[in-house]
């Protein structure tokens, strides 16, 4: 789940890319070229479109950080953090109706089959005040960029020396040098988007020709040969096994008809990410270091972490997993006492096996339960209480926020694999960056 990004307006689909060429060849199977021209008319639009959407992002980009700004210049003149801040905006609005509750209720019916109905409940009354706490933060922004006297200064799209000032905010100025480190990591993702979106059409393309090429070797149909080698193949039916079989599949074909793909994605950022003394499972030698920051009341790190920890169990030997906590305070009450408990358990040896109960109990999260957990696994309670409350465990937690922060973290999980940042946390991405991680 994501905390507040000062920014709060959502930029939109942006994309990012170097100028491609219609007859630059992307690719080759079986000597025949698969070139850019080759790709849909969407995609050949929006890269087309990538100057000028790429000027649009860093502007936005300025004024999210010139926001951020104001907001950290209001909490440091009344004591308080720009978390708090946005947390007592959104407080401001009224919650919603009885009336209104039921009626998405009533008309989501369908959608909603399933979802305890305290948990259905809670999700509606977060979609009714999402709008209006969208527009109340904004206000918010606008009175905050006003008061702080937030100003443009030269066109951050402009040939500029680092020292050139872009803006400046409560009399302080806003650097192109300072600009383009904060914005770093978005304009990167930016550009991997596009890289994601001519690649993922890419791999379709190259797919089809593989099969449409070995079902004319055979002479069969191609719906033939999916049958056999993959749908036939499958026993459960799950996403997770066909996309294995359909990999099988494309490597063995990938050989048979010399695919060469030409075209590159960008590097990744490579962040030096502190391992600290996190709770760790695998050898300290090993050539992949896994970090995740975490939040053991966040929904999404919940869902993500079985999943890491299934691909994970693949490379045996290979993979250091740390676990650091990164509670979002302003969004679960019950996450920094969570993660205290998590660190408690950790002194005792269990952190691992604590957190997996702490993630199928995210409704239960009070002191007695956290003690009760402790109890599940054997360990000595009066140890654990002291470990719970202790300094010393509180001062390793905010540790683990510090540097989150310090990272640029907004939402959790954020997890890093050999220092790059994870934009899609789904078992396929994990095992792509994995692999490329081992075969440097």
């Amino acid at each position: 789940m994501r905390l507040f990004a000062i920014a709060l307006l959502t930029l939109g689909a942006v994309v990012y890319a170097t100028a491609q060429k219609p007859d630059d060849v992307l690719a080759t199977v079986n000597g025949q070229p698969i070139k850019f021209k080759d790709l849909s008319d969407d995609t050949q639009k929006i890269v087309a479109d990538v100057p000028a959407r790429t000027a649009k992002f860093r502007s936005d980009l300025l004024g999210q950080m010139m926001n951020e700004r104001a907001v950290q210049a209001e909490a440091k003149a009344v004591g308080s953090t720009p978390g708090r801040l946005v947390a007592a905006e959104k407080a401001k609005i009224p919650a919603p109706s009885e009336a209104d509750i039921q009626a998405v209720i009533n008309a989501n019916q369908a959608a909603l089959a399933g979802t305890p109905s305290e948990e259905a409940r809670k999700q509606v009354i977060a979609y009714l005040r999402s709008e209006p706490e969208q527009k109340a933060l904004v206000t918010y922004l606008a009175a905050m960029s006003a008061k702080y006297k937030a100003a443009s200064g030269k066109d951050i799209n402009s040939n500029l020396l680092g020292t050139d000032v872009v803006a400046t905010v409560a009399g302080q100025p806003i650097t192109d040098k300072e600009f383009e480190d904060y914005a770093r990591l978005q304009l990167w993702g930016a550009k991997a988007d596009i890289a994601d979106l001519i690649g993922d059409e890419l791999n379709q393309m190259i797919f089809q020709k593989l099969i449409d090429a070995e079902a004319a070797s055979q002479k069969i149909d191609a719906s033939e040969l999916i049958a056999r080698e993959i749908t036939n193949k499958q026993k459960e039916f799950t996403d997770d096994e066909r996309l294995d079989l359909s990999d099988a599949l494309a490597k063995k074909l990938s050989a048979k008809y010399k695919v060469v793909v030409t075209f590159k994605r960008p590097d990744p950022i490579v962040e030096n990410i502190s391992l600290g003394t996190s709770p760790a499972q695998g050898p300290s030698t090993a050539p992949v270091t896994v970090v995740m920051f975490s939040d053991f009341q966040c929904p999404a790190c919940s869902a993500t972490h079985p999943i890491l920890k299934k691909v994970l169990d693949q490379y045996p030997g290979k993979i250091r997993f740390v676990v650091r906590d990164f509670p979002l305070q302003e969004l679960h009450e019950k996450a920094y006492q969570a993660a205290l408990a998590a660190e408690a358990a950790n002194k005792q040896g269990k952190f691992f096996e604590y957190i997996d109960i702490l993630y199928k109990n995210q409704s239960a999260l009070d002191d007695a339960s956290l003690a009760k957990y402790a109890a599940q696994l054997g360990l000595n309670a009066a140890q654990f209480e002291l470990d719970f409350k202790s300094d010393a465990t509180a001062a390793q937690v905010k540790k683990d926020i510090a540097d989150g922060e310090s990272y640029h973290i907004t939402g959790t999980p954020t997890i890093f694999i050999n220092g790059v940042r994870m934009r899609t946390l789904s078992a396929e991405a994990f095992k792509a960056v994995i692999d490329r991680a081992l075969a440097k």
